[in-house]
Order: structure tokens, then C-alpha cells, then sequence
């Protein structure tokens, strides 16, 4: 491996064969011989970009840079030899990479499995080697979250105009995210009775008729996006009590009418003219007139 390696170098031009030679030899130093380590937390979006920036204790002043991707899989990225720049390396972010002139690193656009640990390393005109390693998460979008509110239906008659909802929200194949929920033209929720369960997923809320107007907007977000939506739960309790009161009159209405019309079938088949025992007679009957018939 090591020999073809050898000739592969030698029918490279003199320029790249020196650059190659410097970039291992760089490596190794850096490996055997730290200066210094440092690191630093970035955070992206899924399809938006991200700058890792080269960053270095005054009066070092920086002839070289090498960056790379240490995780999950060890690649080489970009580097900056004697002010030349090169990017194309053959790796995952092969032509979603761009060296700034301050050696800072961009990265777009981002995809969901770019997080990970990169590190720059630095050497300036005396030979001095400093290594940075960042931290990337990326992270996907917040949707919109869905809210749906579930009505407390009680068979307590003393307080027949307040109503007990559940606000549910949540979010589809999100990680990392927290919520929250505001009433909306207020800071808090005041005095109203109210709760939280499942992390803030789920809001309890008590309602009366003067609170018709009142929406509350639940707040889904991560570290880099947020999304809300807002709902009004008065018009579900409205809705729920509007339900309540036509199962009410079916219950009355249905056996009244089903009683009604069995006493209708029952009352024709007992007065009927030719009902029960009297079927025979009334047979007979019209047999004779058909037999003798009036002169």
C-alpha cells in the first residue's frame, strides 16, 4: 500500500506532490505534538447553512489551515496551503463546502445527518500548531403543531354553563423540542383554573360564558426554529353542549315515536274487518253472496 501510494505521488506535478507531502506531514505533527484544544458548540437547520469559524489566541498568526469531520466517519474537508484554497475532497459534504478567506468553514445546504464533531488545525509562520474541535446538531424544522381539545363531560348539573377542556398538541417526528402554551393577549394565565401534564403537551383548562373569546396558542420550538397555532376551545364546548342537548331530546323522541306506531299496527290488525277469528266468517260470508246473488 505504502509503494503505491510512492508512485502515485511521483506522477503528480512537483506543486501537488509537495502540497500532499506537507499535508501528512502536518497530520502527524498535530498528532504527536498538540498545542492546543478548544471547543465550541454549533447548531443548524435542516436546508439552511452553517459557519464553523477558525478561531485562535491573539499573535498567532495562521499559514496553514487543515479541516476535517472526526464523527462519525474521519474525513478530510478542506484545506489552505500557502494561501491556496482546496475543498474538493471526496467526502459527504463534497460540494456543500466553502473556505471563507479567514479560513472559517461553510457548510450548505445542511441535511439531517450532518451532525457531528469537526476540528481545525492551525499552524502559523513559526511552525506552532493549534487544533479547535467544534460540535454540530442539526436540526429539523418545527412543523405546525396540531391541537385538538377534548371536552370533560360531567353529570354534575350545579355548574351547567362551565366547561372543562383538554388542549392536546403535538408534532410529527420532531425530536428535541419543548412546549408551551399562552393565552393569547395576556402574559400568564391568571387566575384561571388550569394545568399541565405530559411535559406541557397537554393544557387543562376551565371556561365559562365569559370567557367566548379567549384563545390560547400552543408554542412548539427547538434550539434554531419554533412554530405555534391557536385555538379557541369555547366553540368545541358549544359544540359538545349542542351535542348533549340532541342526544337529550333523542331519548325521548325515539321511544315515544316507536311506541306510537306499534300502537298504530296493533290497533289495525285487531280492528281490521277480517282480523283473528272473524277472518273465517267474513270469508263465508262473501262466499254466499257470491252463490246466491239478489234477484
Amino acid at each position: 500500500m505504502f509503494w503505491i501510494l510512492v508512485v502515485k505521488l511521483v506522477c503528480l506535478p512537483l506543486w501537488r506532490r509537495m502540497a500532499v507531502w506537507f499535508l501528512w506531514s502536518l497530520l502527524l505533527w498535530a498528532a504527536a505534538f498538540p498545542v492546543a484544544v478548544t471547543g465550541a458548540q454549533v447548531q443548524g437547520q435542516v436546508g439552511g447553512s452553517v459557519l464553523l469559524v477558525a478561531e485562535c489566541h491573539p499573535g498567532f498568526q495562521v499559514r496553514e489551515a487543515v479541516w476535517r469531520s472526526l464523527w462519525p466517519s474521519e474525513e478530510l474537508l478542506a484545506t489552505s496551503f500557502r494561501g491556496s484554497l482546496e475543498i474538493l475532497y471526496h467526502s459527504r459534504f463534497l460540494g456543500r463546502t466553502q473556505m471563507h478567506s479567514n479560513l472559517s468553514l461553510e457548510l450548505r445546504p445542511l441535511k439531517s445527518g450532518d451532525s457531528g464533531n469537526f476540528s481545525v488545525l492551525l499552524v502559523d509562520t513559526g511552525g506552532r500548531t493549534w487544533t479547535q474541535i467544534l460540535h454540530l446538531k442539526v436540526y429539523d424544522a418545527v412543523p405546525r403543531p396540531v391541537v385538538q381539545v377534548f371536552i370533560a363531560v360531567s353529570g354534575d348539573a350545579q355548574s351547567p354553563k362551565t366547561c372543562q377542556a383538554f388542549l392536546s398538541c403535538w408534532v410529527p417526528n420532531i425530536s428535541d423540542i419543548t412546549y408551551s402554551w399562552q393565552q393569547e393577549g395576556t402574559v400568564d394565565f391568571g387566575t384561571k383554573l388550569h394545568g399541565l401534564f405530559m411535559d406541557g403537551q397537554v393544557l387543562m383548562v376551565s371556561l365559562g360564558p365569559e370567557d367566548k373569546g379567549m384563545a390560547y396558542s400552543c408554542i412548539v420550538s427547538n434550539p434554531v426554529s419554533w412554530n405555534s397555532t391557536v385555538v379557541n376551545p369555547w366553540e368545541s364546548c358549544n359544540h359538545e353542549a349542542g351535542k348533549s342537548s340532541y342526544k337529550d331530546v333523542l331519548l325521548v323522541v325515539v321511544p315515544v315515536s316507536l311506541l306510537l306506531i306499534l300502537v298504530g299496527l296493533l290497533s289495525a290488525w285487531h280492528w281490521g274487518p277480517c282480523s283473528g277469528k272473524k277472518k273465517d266468517a267474513c270469508a263465508n260470508g262473501v262466499a254466499l253472496e257470491t252463490e246466491n246473488p239478489l234477484v
